[in-house]
Order: structure tokens, then sequence, then C-alpha cells
């Protein structure tokens, strides 16, 4: 089956092609254009499709979504997925945290952390029985940088790339070492906490720039961007 995976985000579109289980295309497509998306997809043939989307779709954006295959799904929180959802307001549940849970979980099926470092910064669990049990979500780093320049009357806006001493050295670095240290120290006391909790804990970082962690922490975290969609090839086979 060959099947075309869609995340729909605030700026821009991410799609997949799977020839089965695996992924042989990949691309980003900047914007909402539903046209271009269906002249990237043709020269492939996908006869199903699943959409994720984190924005409101129009009656016309689902239409031509329709139509790019024969079989189409719109990911919602009545999919039938391939994990146990046990959020208590499902409907809340962003649909991308649930197909990067799905992914994450059906690539290693154990305890499973996945983190996502998008425009916020989302915990995930999924326990090695296939219950996604909730997750937290914290601001990411452009939300901390721009919040330090706009609810403050003199803090400047720094940029994330530059120079990084272990203490800041001038207004600049104070915030951007503040910001970065403290998202890494963040993320490291949630990967302890739950490594002591669940020995046998596979994390999935995913979304967003790398980090430095210590080297004993770096060795249990995967790398990979392509959760969302493959969890969304995951629950369209699972459907099919």
């Amino acid at each position: 089956m060959i099947s075309l995976t869609i995340d729909i985000g605030n700026s821009s579109i991410k799609y997949a092609i799977f020839d089965n289980q695996s992924m042989i295309h990949y691309q980003r497509i900047m914007g909402h254009d539903i046209e271009q998306l269906a002249d990237e997809v043709a020269n492939y043939h996908p006869t199903h499709s699943i959409v994720c989307a984190t924005i409101s779709l129009t009656e016309q954006q689902q239409t031509s979504l329709s139509k790019l295959t024969k079989y189409t799904e719109f990911l919602t929180h009545t999919t039938a997925i391939p994990i146990r959802n046990q959020y208590k307001s499902p409907e809340t549940l962003g649909m991308d945290r649930l197909a990067a849970a799905v992914g994450a979980y059906m690539e290693v099926k154990k305890d499973v952390l996945i983190i996502d470092m998008g425009t916020a910064i989302t915990y995930d669990f999924v326990d090695k029985e296939g219950n996604y049990r909730g997750g937290n979500i914290a601001p990411g780093l452009q939300m901390r940088l721009k919040a330090l320049h706009d609810y403050t009357s003199r803090l400047p806006y720094v940029e994330a790339e530059g120079p990084h001493p272990e203490l800041g050295e001038n207004t600049e670095t104070a915030i951007r070492c503040g910001v970065i240290d403290g998202i890494r120290y963040e993320i490291e006391g949630y990967l302890r906490q739950f490594f002591l909790k669940y020995h046998n804990l596979s994390v999935f970082f995913t979304g967003g720039d790398e980090l430095y962690f210590e080297d004993e922490i770096k060795k249990r975290i995967f790398a990979d961007k392509f959760l969302v969609v493959k969890g969304l090839n995951y629950i369209l086979r699972y459907k099919s």
C-alpha cells in the first residue's frame, strides 16, 4: 500500500510517502498550499492518506485534501489507534502529540517518553502496555526568548544563536544562557525522574534543535524528526 501522511501545522505542511512501513519521501511545504501538495504527491500515486491538523481546516481545504487519494482519514480523538488514549479530555489533545506518541511506541513497544521541541515543549508518556498516560506542556525556546522582551520594559530580544558562556557576561548572554540552559536542565530533570521510575524507558526527541546533554543521558535518547508522520502511517495501517 502506498500511503500519504500529512501533518498540517501553523506555518507549514509536512508530508511523507510510505510504501507499507518504509518511508520513501518526506517534504515540508511552507504555508498551506494544497494544490502544491497535490502536484508533489501525484507521481507517487498514493491510494490512502491520513491528515493531522493543528489548525482549523476550511471546508474547501478538507475537500481538496480528500481528493488526493481514494481513501482519506482525518485524525480526530475518535479515530481508532494502536494505543489506548487515557487523556481525560481527549478532544483537547493535539493530534500531532497523539501521532508522535503512536510513532514512538510502535517503534519500541515499551515505556516511552516523547519530548517535542516546537513552539511549545511537550512531554508525553506511553507505558509498555500501550497506554497513553498524558503529558505536560511548557513554553518553547522562541516563546521564552520573546516573552522576556515582550513582558519587560528593558530586556532586549536575543537570538538563540550566539556566544554561550557558562554564566552570562552581559545582558545578551545572560538571557541566552538562562533560556537555553533552563530548557536543558528542565529536560534533564524530566529524564532523571522518568529513568528512576521506568528502568527500561526509551526517550524520543523530536521537533527541535539538539541541545547538549550529558553523555549518559544522550545514549538513551533517539532523535527522530519523523515521529508524527510515522505515527500517522501506523494509524492508517491499523485502520486499513
